[in-house]
């Protein structure tokens, strides 16, 4: 049922992610205003109570917040800049994935046409829209953003970065690059365990448990990249070399691909060969941080 005093909401884009969008906040109470170039996609929500707006124009003109989650920023670019749209004054969150890059040229845009913008990331699967699983990133203006916090939080565990617009698509990248690497290590050592007889069922709680260790490091490993200073409290990075050998040879020994081994060793090797082996594994930030060498 519609709630008279929520906020009118507009979702723009009803691919799996929009129509969950869409979906929470028509859950939450709020008259939401939907907007497809395929207009079947509506149906179900039209069917549940939103309204099919029959113009990009005429569904910005619906609602005071507008969310845009679409293909790509070309895709944004194309459809907020068409001739008839009128931005003035409106509030618009762009949900769209992309880079920082293309994030703060929408903001700079948007602004030039008179909108008030924020940039975001959907941190969560289409199911998990509407739970406080879902984790959806915000960076902008926080004014904006406190505006619009309790319509926002229909669609999850919302989160204000900061004021740069760039700020959500970083953290996006970053949080998958913690994902894959977790997989990827995960994958490592099933291999590993599975020329023994060892299934991955068996071998997952364990690698769980080490994962949970390793990552109650990280805030006194931050500590160190934050003042600069590395020194080996636990291990030193030439003792982890020695460890990421070991790794190596067993992999080549039981016929497993070495390939993610050796590029831990080859940043390690580099970092030693620039005299941080006596250092802690943090050092390896100073790694992380330049670009790759063509």
């Amino acid at each position: 049922m519609k709630n008279k005093t929520a906020t009118p909401v507009t979702v723009i884009g009803l691919g799996l992610m929009g129509q969950a969008l869409a979906g929470a906040f028509l859950k939450a109470g709020h008259p939401t205003t939907v907007w497809n170039r395929t207009t079947s996609k509506a149906d179900q929500l039209v069917a549940e109570g939103a309204r099919l707006a029959p113009t990009v124009a005429g569904a910005l003109k619906a609602s005071s917040l507008t969310i845009i989650c679409v293909t790509d920023y070309q895709a944004v670019h194309e459809l907020l800049g068409a001739s008839d749209i009128e931005l003035d004054g409106t509030m618009l969150i762009n949900l769209t994935s992309g880079d920082s890059t293309q994030a703060r040229e929408a903001a700079q845009w948007a602004e030039q046409h008179g909108a008030h913008y924020l940039d975001g990331a959907i941190m969560a699967i289409p199911p998990a829209i509407g739970t406080a699983e879902a984790m959806i990133l915000h960076s902008g203006p926080q004014s904006y953003f406190e505006a619009h916090k309790s319509a926002l939080d229909a669609l999850g565990t919302v989160t204000h970065l900061g004021a740069d617009h760039g700020l959500a698509s970083l953290y996006d990248v970053a949080g998958l690059a913690m994902m894959w690497s977790v997989l990827n290590a995960w994958l490592q050592g099933t291999a590993l365990l599975r020329t023994a007889g060892v299934d991955a069922a068996t071998y997952a709680p364990f690698a769980r448990q080490m994962a949970a260790g390793v990552a109650e490091w990280l805030p006194g490993y931050a500590e160190q990249i934050d003042s600069g200073s590395f020194p080996a409290e636990v291990s030193a990075l030439e003792t982890d070399a020695r460890a990421m050998a070991h790794l190596i040879e067993e992999s080549e020994a039981v016929g497993v691909n070495a390939e993610l081994p050796k590029l831990f060793k080859a940043m390690a090797d580099r970092s030693i060969a620039a005299g941080h082996g006596g250092e802690q594994y943090p050092v390896l930030i100073e790694e992380f941080g330049k670009p790759q060498d063509d």
